[in-house]
């Protein structure tokens, strides 16, 4: 009998209220609290069997302790990434830390400061010592597409992975005029075979109501540049919440006719598996 291939969404968070001993820095879209429980039951009711659990940069920065403390209470259900400080003189201490975590899977950079060049040292650092440690970087680069570009040549040996299809992505609705505006931008990107994409938040860019049919253009068009086995399937749960609910981000992909099983297999959840070495069920 086949084995059926595990529903991983590629990005959530999980966040405890805004509290003293593990104060805001920032503020992320979503409730006034989503816990690793209720992350995890929020899964099961949609029938998603795991997710990469990335510690939100908007509330905590650099500590990623609340996510530690998420991966002992449900150590089969998430996959482990958080941001690294570029400006740190410990990035490669650092790394070596994180990556001794049990259930540790990847690192984040985010590009989201102007003066950030391709030769910065600490981007190249965090780049360099992903790509030592064997575990994917992350990089949330929506509008900063070529800059991500020069970082990936300059790091041919990591395994970089774009968060969020490369698009800014509204927090609330209505959507952008042109949402899909950067795309060639996206697409170029393909050709750097030590590039992948996260398929996330795909939702929040229709212009059309649930399922949203009209994001799938444009999506085929990633699908056939990057090829399928390259591309990543997530909601970026809870920032989407104003736009869609949990269900939503995964169902649309479960009932359109845009995909074959086979596609749907690799898209929510193969190709994840593959690029981080990771599945849910065992702890570790």
């Amino acid at each position: 009998m086949a084995t059926r291939t595990p529903v991983i969404d590629c990005q959530v968070h999980a966040y405890e209220r805004d509290r003293p001993e593990r104060p805001w820095i920032g503020w992320l879209q979503g409730p006034a609290e989503v816990t690793g429980d209720d992350m995890a039951a929020a899964m099961d009711a949609v029938g998603v069997d795991g997710a990469l659990l990335i510690s939100p940069f908007s509330m905590y920065r650099y500590d990623a302790s609340y996510a530690l403390e998420v991966y002992e209470r449900h150590p089969t259900r998430f996959g482990l990434i958080r941001p690294f400080d570029p400006e740190s003189d410990r990035i490669e201490e650092e790394m070596e830390e994180w990556t001794s975590n049990p259930g540790v899977v990847g690192a984040r950079i985010m590009l989201a400061r102007d003066e950030f060049e391709a030769d910065h040292p600490g981007l190249n650092r965090i780049l360099a010592a992903g790509g030592r440690a064997g575990v994917p970087v992350n990089v949330m680069c929506s509008t900063k597409l070529p800059l991500l570009g020069e970082l990936a040549r300059r790091n041919p040996g990591t395994q970089i992975v774009i968060d969020h299809l490369g698009i800014a992505q509204p927090p609330e609705p209505p959507p952008p005029a042109e949402p899909w505006a950067d795309l060639p931008a996206v697409l170029a990107l393909a050709e750097l075979d030590n590039v992948v994409i996260k398929i996330s938040g795909a939702g929040t860019l229709a212009h059309q109501p649930f399922p949203y049919p009209d994001i799938w253009e444009p999506l085929r068009r990633i699908f056939d540049a990057y090829g399928l086995e390259r591309c990543l399937w997530g909601t970026d749960w809870t920032r989407a919440v104003n736009l869609l609910t949990y269900e939503q981000g995964v169902e649309a992909f479960r009932v359109t006719e845009e995909l074959s099983d086979s596609e749907r297999a690799v898209l929510m959840g193969g190709a994840l598996s593959r690029i981080y070495n990771w599945s849910p069920g065992t702890a570790g």
